[in-house]
């Protein structure tokens, strides 16, 4: 079955779901979608993890230790947020495919390297084959707004998250469930699960301030 998986470099969540994808169904082919976390919350108005102090501490806390229980290698960046525009362009005129985004979310999650710095994203560039002018191109740029504009309108509203047929399944920790449908998407089919596309909306909370 072919699956989309959505991601922004900027996520830790991404990086520990990139750790995930070898546990796959035997035959899941996986075609790799980069695009901008910030213009995700920004279409659907949302606020970061990092953006509310609370909530920042305890994001990056429960990173740490899930990448711990995981066996997963993790060292947080110099600054987060950072911005991930040039590392997810480059991901985009390396071609999106796993060496890329292996490259990228390692130096930036497993190494703690500085992926908005240019001296970093030329090392990077190097390694993956990517020119300059490639990484500067009007295709590459393109490219990664293709991308994002094709994830809103799926109605994507964050990262790490699976695009199965008309499913969405979001976050590292949605992966089992992932498995689950890649197995029997039936499952998913039953009358308390479709009942919740119809559950009401009891009350709406004011967005202004």
């Amino acid at each position: 079955m072919n699956v989309s998986w959505v991601f922004d470099v900027i996520s830790p969540f991404s990086y520990l779901g990139l750790k995930q994808l070898d546990r796959l169904p035997g035959g899941t082919r996986v075609t790799f979608v980069p695009v901008l976390f910030g213009a995700l919350l920004q279409h659907f108005g949302q606020l970061g993890n990092a953006e509310i102090t609370a909530k920042r501490r305890f994001t990056y806390r429960f990173v740490l230790w899930r990448a711990r229980q995981m066996g997963v290698p993790l060292r947080f960046p110099p600054s987060h947020p950072f911005n991930p525009l040039q590392a997810m362009r480059l991901i985009v005129a390396a071609g999106s495919d796993r060496r890329a985004v292996d490259c990228v979310f390692d130096a930036a999650w497993k190494h703690g390297r500085d992926v908005s710095d240019p001296t970093v994203i030329g090392d990077l560039a190097r390694e993956l084959g990517v020119t300059e002018a490639s990484l500067a191109s009007p295709d590459t740029k393109q490219g990664l707004r293709t991308n994002t504009e094709w994830a809103i309108e799926r109605g994507v509203f964050g990262v790490p998250m699976f695009a199965i047929d008309r499913e969405l399944f979001w976050g590292q920790d949605a992966f089992d469930m992932v498995v689950d449908y890649l197995r029997d998407p039936t499952i998913f089919e039953d009358g308390e699960m479709r009942a919740l596309d119809e559950l009401p909306v009891g009350v709406v909370r004011s967005r202004t301030a």
